[in-house]
């Protein structure tokens, strides 16, 4: 078996065997197949694609490139959420606690951010102490004693995946339904749970910005998932504005304890409720939708959902009275109001375009070696819908950097698109993909 050969194979369109596809993935991670064949291959199945066969096949070839986490100590359902990335997505640390809260425990590894999106790792460490680096051994004693954990991916864990992003980055083929969906999945099948909820972005601020692409990938994941044994189902949401209203790391905390604390109402409250629903319906702790919404709604007003946040705090070395004093968590020195000049309504709002903007203020990174602020963002005052007159506040920046306040605040002023009409709103929900069926709510 010769590389070149599956290269010039799926370069003609054909499916390649799983046999084919095993002996590439190895030979690339154990460096028998250079770059520049492995680059070649994955132009052909960019241009090409994948069937589903091919595509579970890859991401299998991916699982066993590493190490793979072993779970079965811990007694019980496993759960885990991911999310495709987007502005303002704090719902990982609402959701992760309202769960653990209902009694079903979630070990979940997550990612920093890149680019525009934020990243979960990064939001946990603003907060002071807490520790996102624990050993496999704390992993688990962190999930047996608080009831759920949130870490880094081990360097070990999916080695082919990162030797494949490092190249998709470079050579124009990151934007591949069937290499997004084995990239993403290989890394929660191998993390250990047992059952996932794919929180799948669609919309100007998410990496798909097609809803059709983002029901590709959600149907693609889900059928990676129910041939590898997981329970597993999609949900499409909304991204064509930010989901909270903070952007930034230490923000972006704060604004999820005032969801805990049962604060704070609107859409990033609904979302993660919703999300939590169907993870307990996933771990089979409750029957129906209606009811997993009604057992998470529950677990937030009790305050369990914001006690099992402070518990994890505590058992990853955290400051837990950050929960009590949100003015523990770090501050910028500058703190600007950006009003606009108009009157009328918010008709759109480029949330690409504010994820930059956080970026800017020193929020995000455009490289993986990039230093973040954990204090810098923005938080949002208006949203979609909103009526607005001159001088109204569209936002407020925070950030440490004086020189770059007023690009800033210019960028951020143009992402919001003012009209004289009131739009019409999309729902925050687009729709699910179970294994059974695609459900479209547009």
């Amino acid at each position: 078996m010769r590389a070149v050969d599956i290269i010039i194979k799926k370069r003609r369109g054909e499916a390649l065997s799983k046999e084919e596809i095993n002996f590439f993935i190895d030979g690339f991670v154990n460096g028998s197949i250079p770059d520049y064949q492995a680059s070649a291959f994955l132009m052909a199945v960019c241009c090409n694609g994948m069937d589903s066969w091919e595509t579970v096949d890859l991401t299998l070839a991916m699982v066993n490139s590493g190490e793979k986490v072993d779970l079965s100590r811990i007694k019980g359902i496993k759960a885990d959420k991911h999310s495709t990335g987007g502005v303002g997505d704090t719902t990982t640390l609402i959701v992760a606690p309202l769960v653990a809260a209902c009694g079903v425990l979630v070990a979940k590894m997550s990612g920093r951010g890149l680019g525009h999106t934020g990243g979960t790792l990064d939001k946990l460490e603003s907060i002071p102490g807490f520790r996102t680096n624990l050993t496999m051994e704390e992993f688990i004693n962190s999930v047996q004693t608080a009831g759920l954990a949130v870490i880094g991916q081990s360097k070990d864990l999916v080695p082919a995946d990162k030797l494949l992003y490092a190249l998709r980055d470079v050579t124009g083929t990151v934007d591949s339904i069937p290499l997004i969906a084995s990239s993403i999945m290989s890394k929660k099948i191998a993390a250990g749970s047992d059952a996932i909820v794919l929180d799948v972005k669609s919309g100007s601020g998410a990496f798909l910005q097609s809803l059709d692409d983002s029901f590709a990938l959600a149907d693609a994941m889900v059928k990676i998932g129910v041939r590898a044994g997981k329970r597993i189902m999609a949900v499409i949401t909304d991204m064509d504005q930010p989901l909270g209203m903070a952007i930034g790391n230490a923000l972006e905390v704060k604004e999820a304890i005032e969801v805990l604390k049962n604060k704070q109402s609107g859409p990033l409250k609904e979302v993660s409720l919703y999300l939590a629903a169907n993870m307990l319906l996933m771990a089979k702790a409750c029957t129906t939708l209606e009811k997993g919404l009604a057992i998470a709604g529950k677990a937030l007003e009790s305050g369990k959902g914001l006690a099992k946040l402070g518990d994890m705090i505590r058992s990853q070395g955290g400051l837990e009275e950050v929960l009590d004093n949100t003015d523990l968590l770090p501050k910028a020195k500058h703190i600007i109001p950006v009003k606009t000049d108009k009157d009328g309504y918010v008709s759109s709002i480029d949330t690409r375009e504010i994820g930059i903007c956080s970026l800017l203020t020193g929020a995000g990174r455009s490289r993986k070696e990039d230093e973040i602020d954990p204090a810098a963002g923005l938080v949002m005052q208006k949203r979609v819908g909103d009526k607005v007159q001159k001088g109204d506040t569209l936002a407020v920046l925070h950030t440490n950097k004086s020189d770059i306040i007023d690009e800033v605040s210019n960028l951020l002023r143009n992402a919001f698109h003012i009209k004289p009409e009131k739009p019409k709103l999309r729902p925050l929900v687009l729709g699910t993909v179970t294994k059974d069926r695609i459900q479209k709510f547009v």
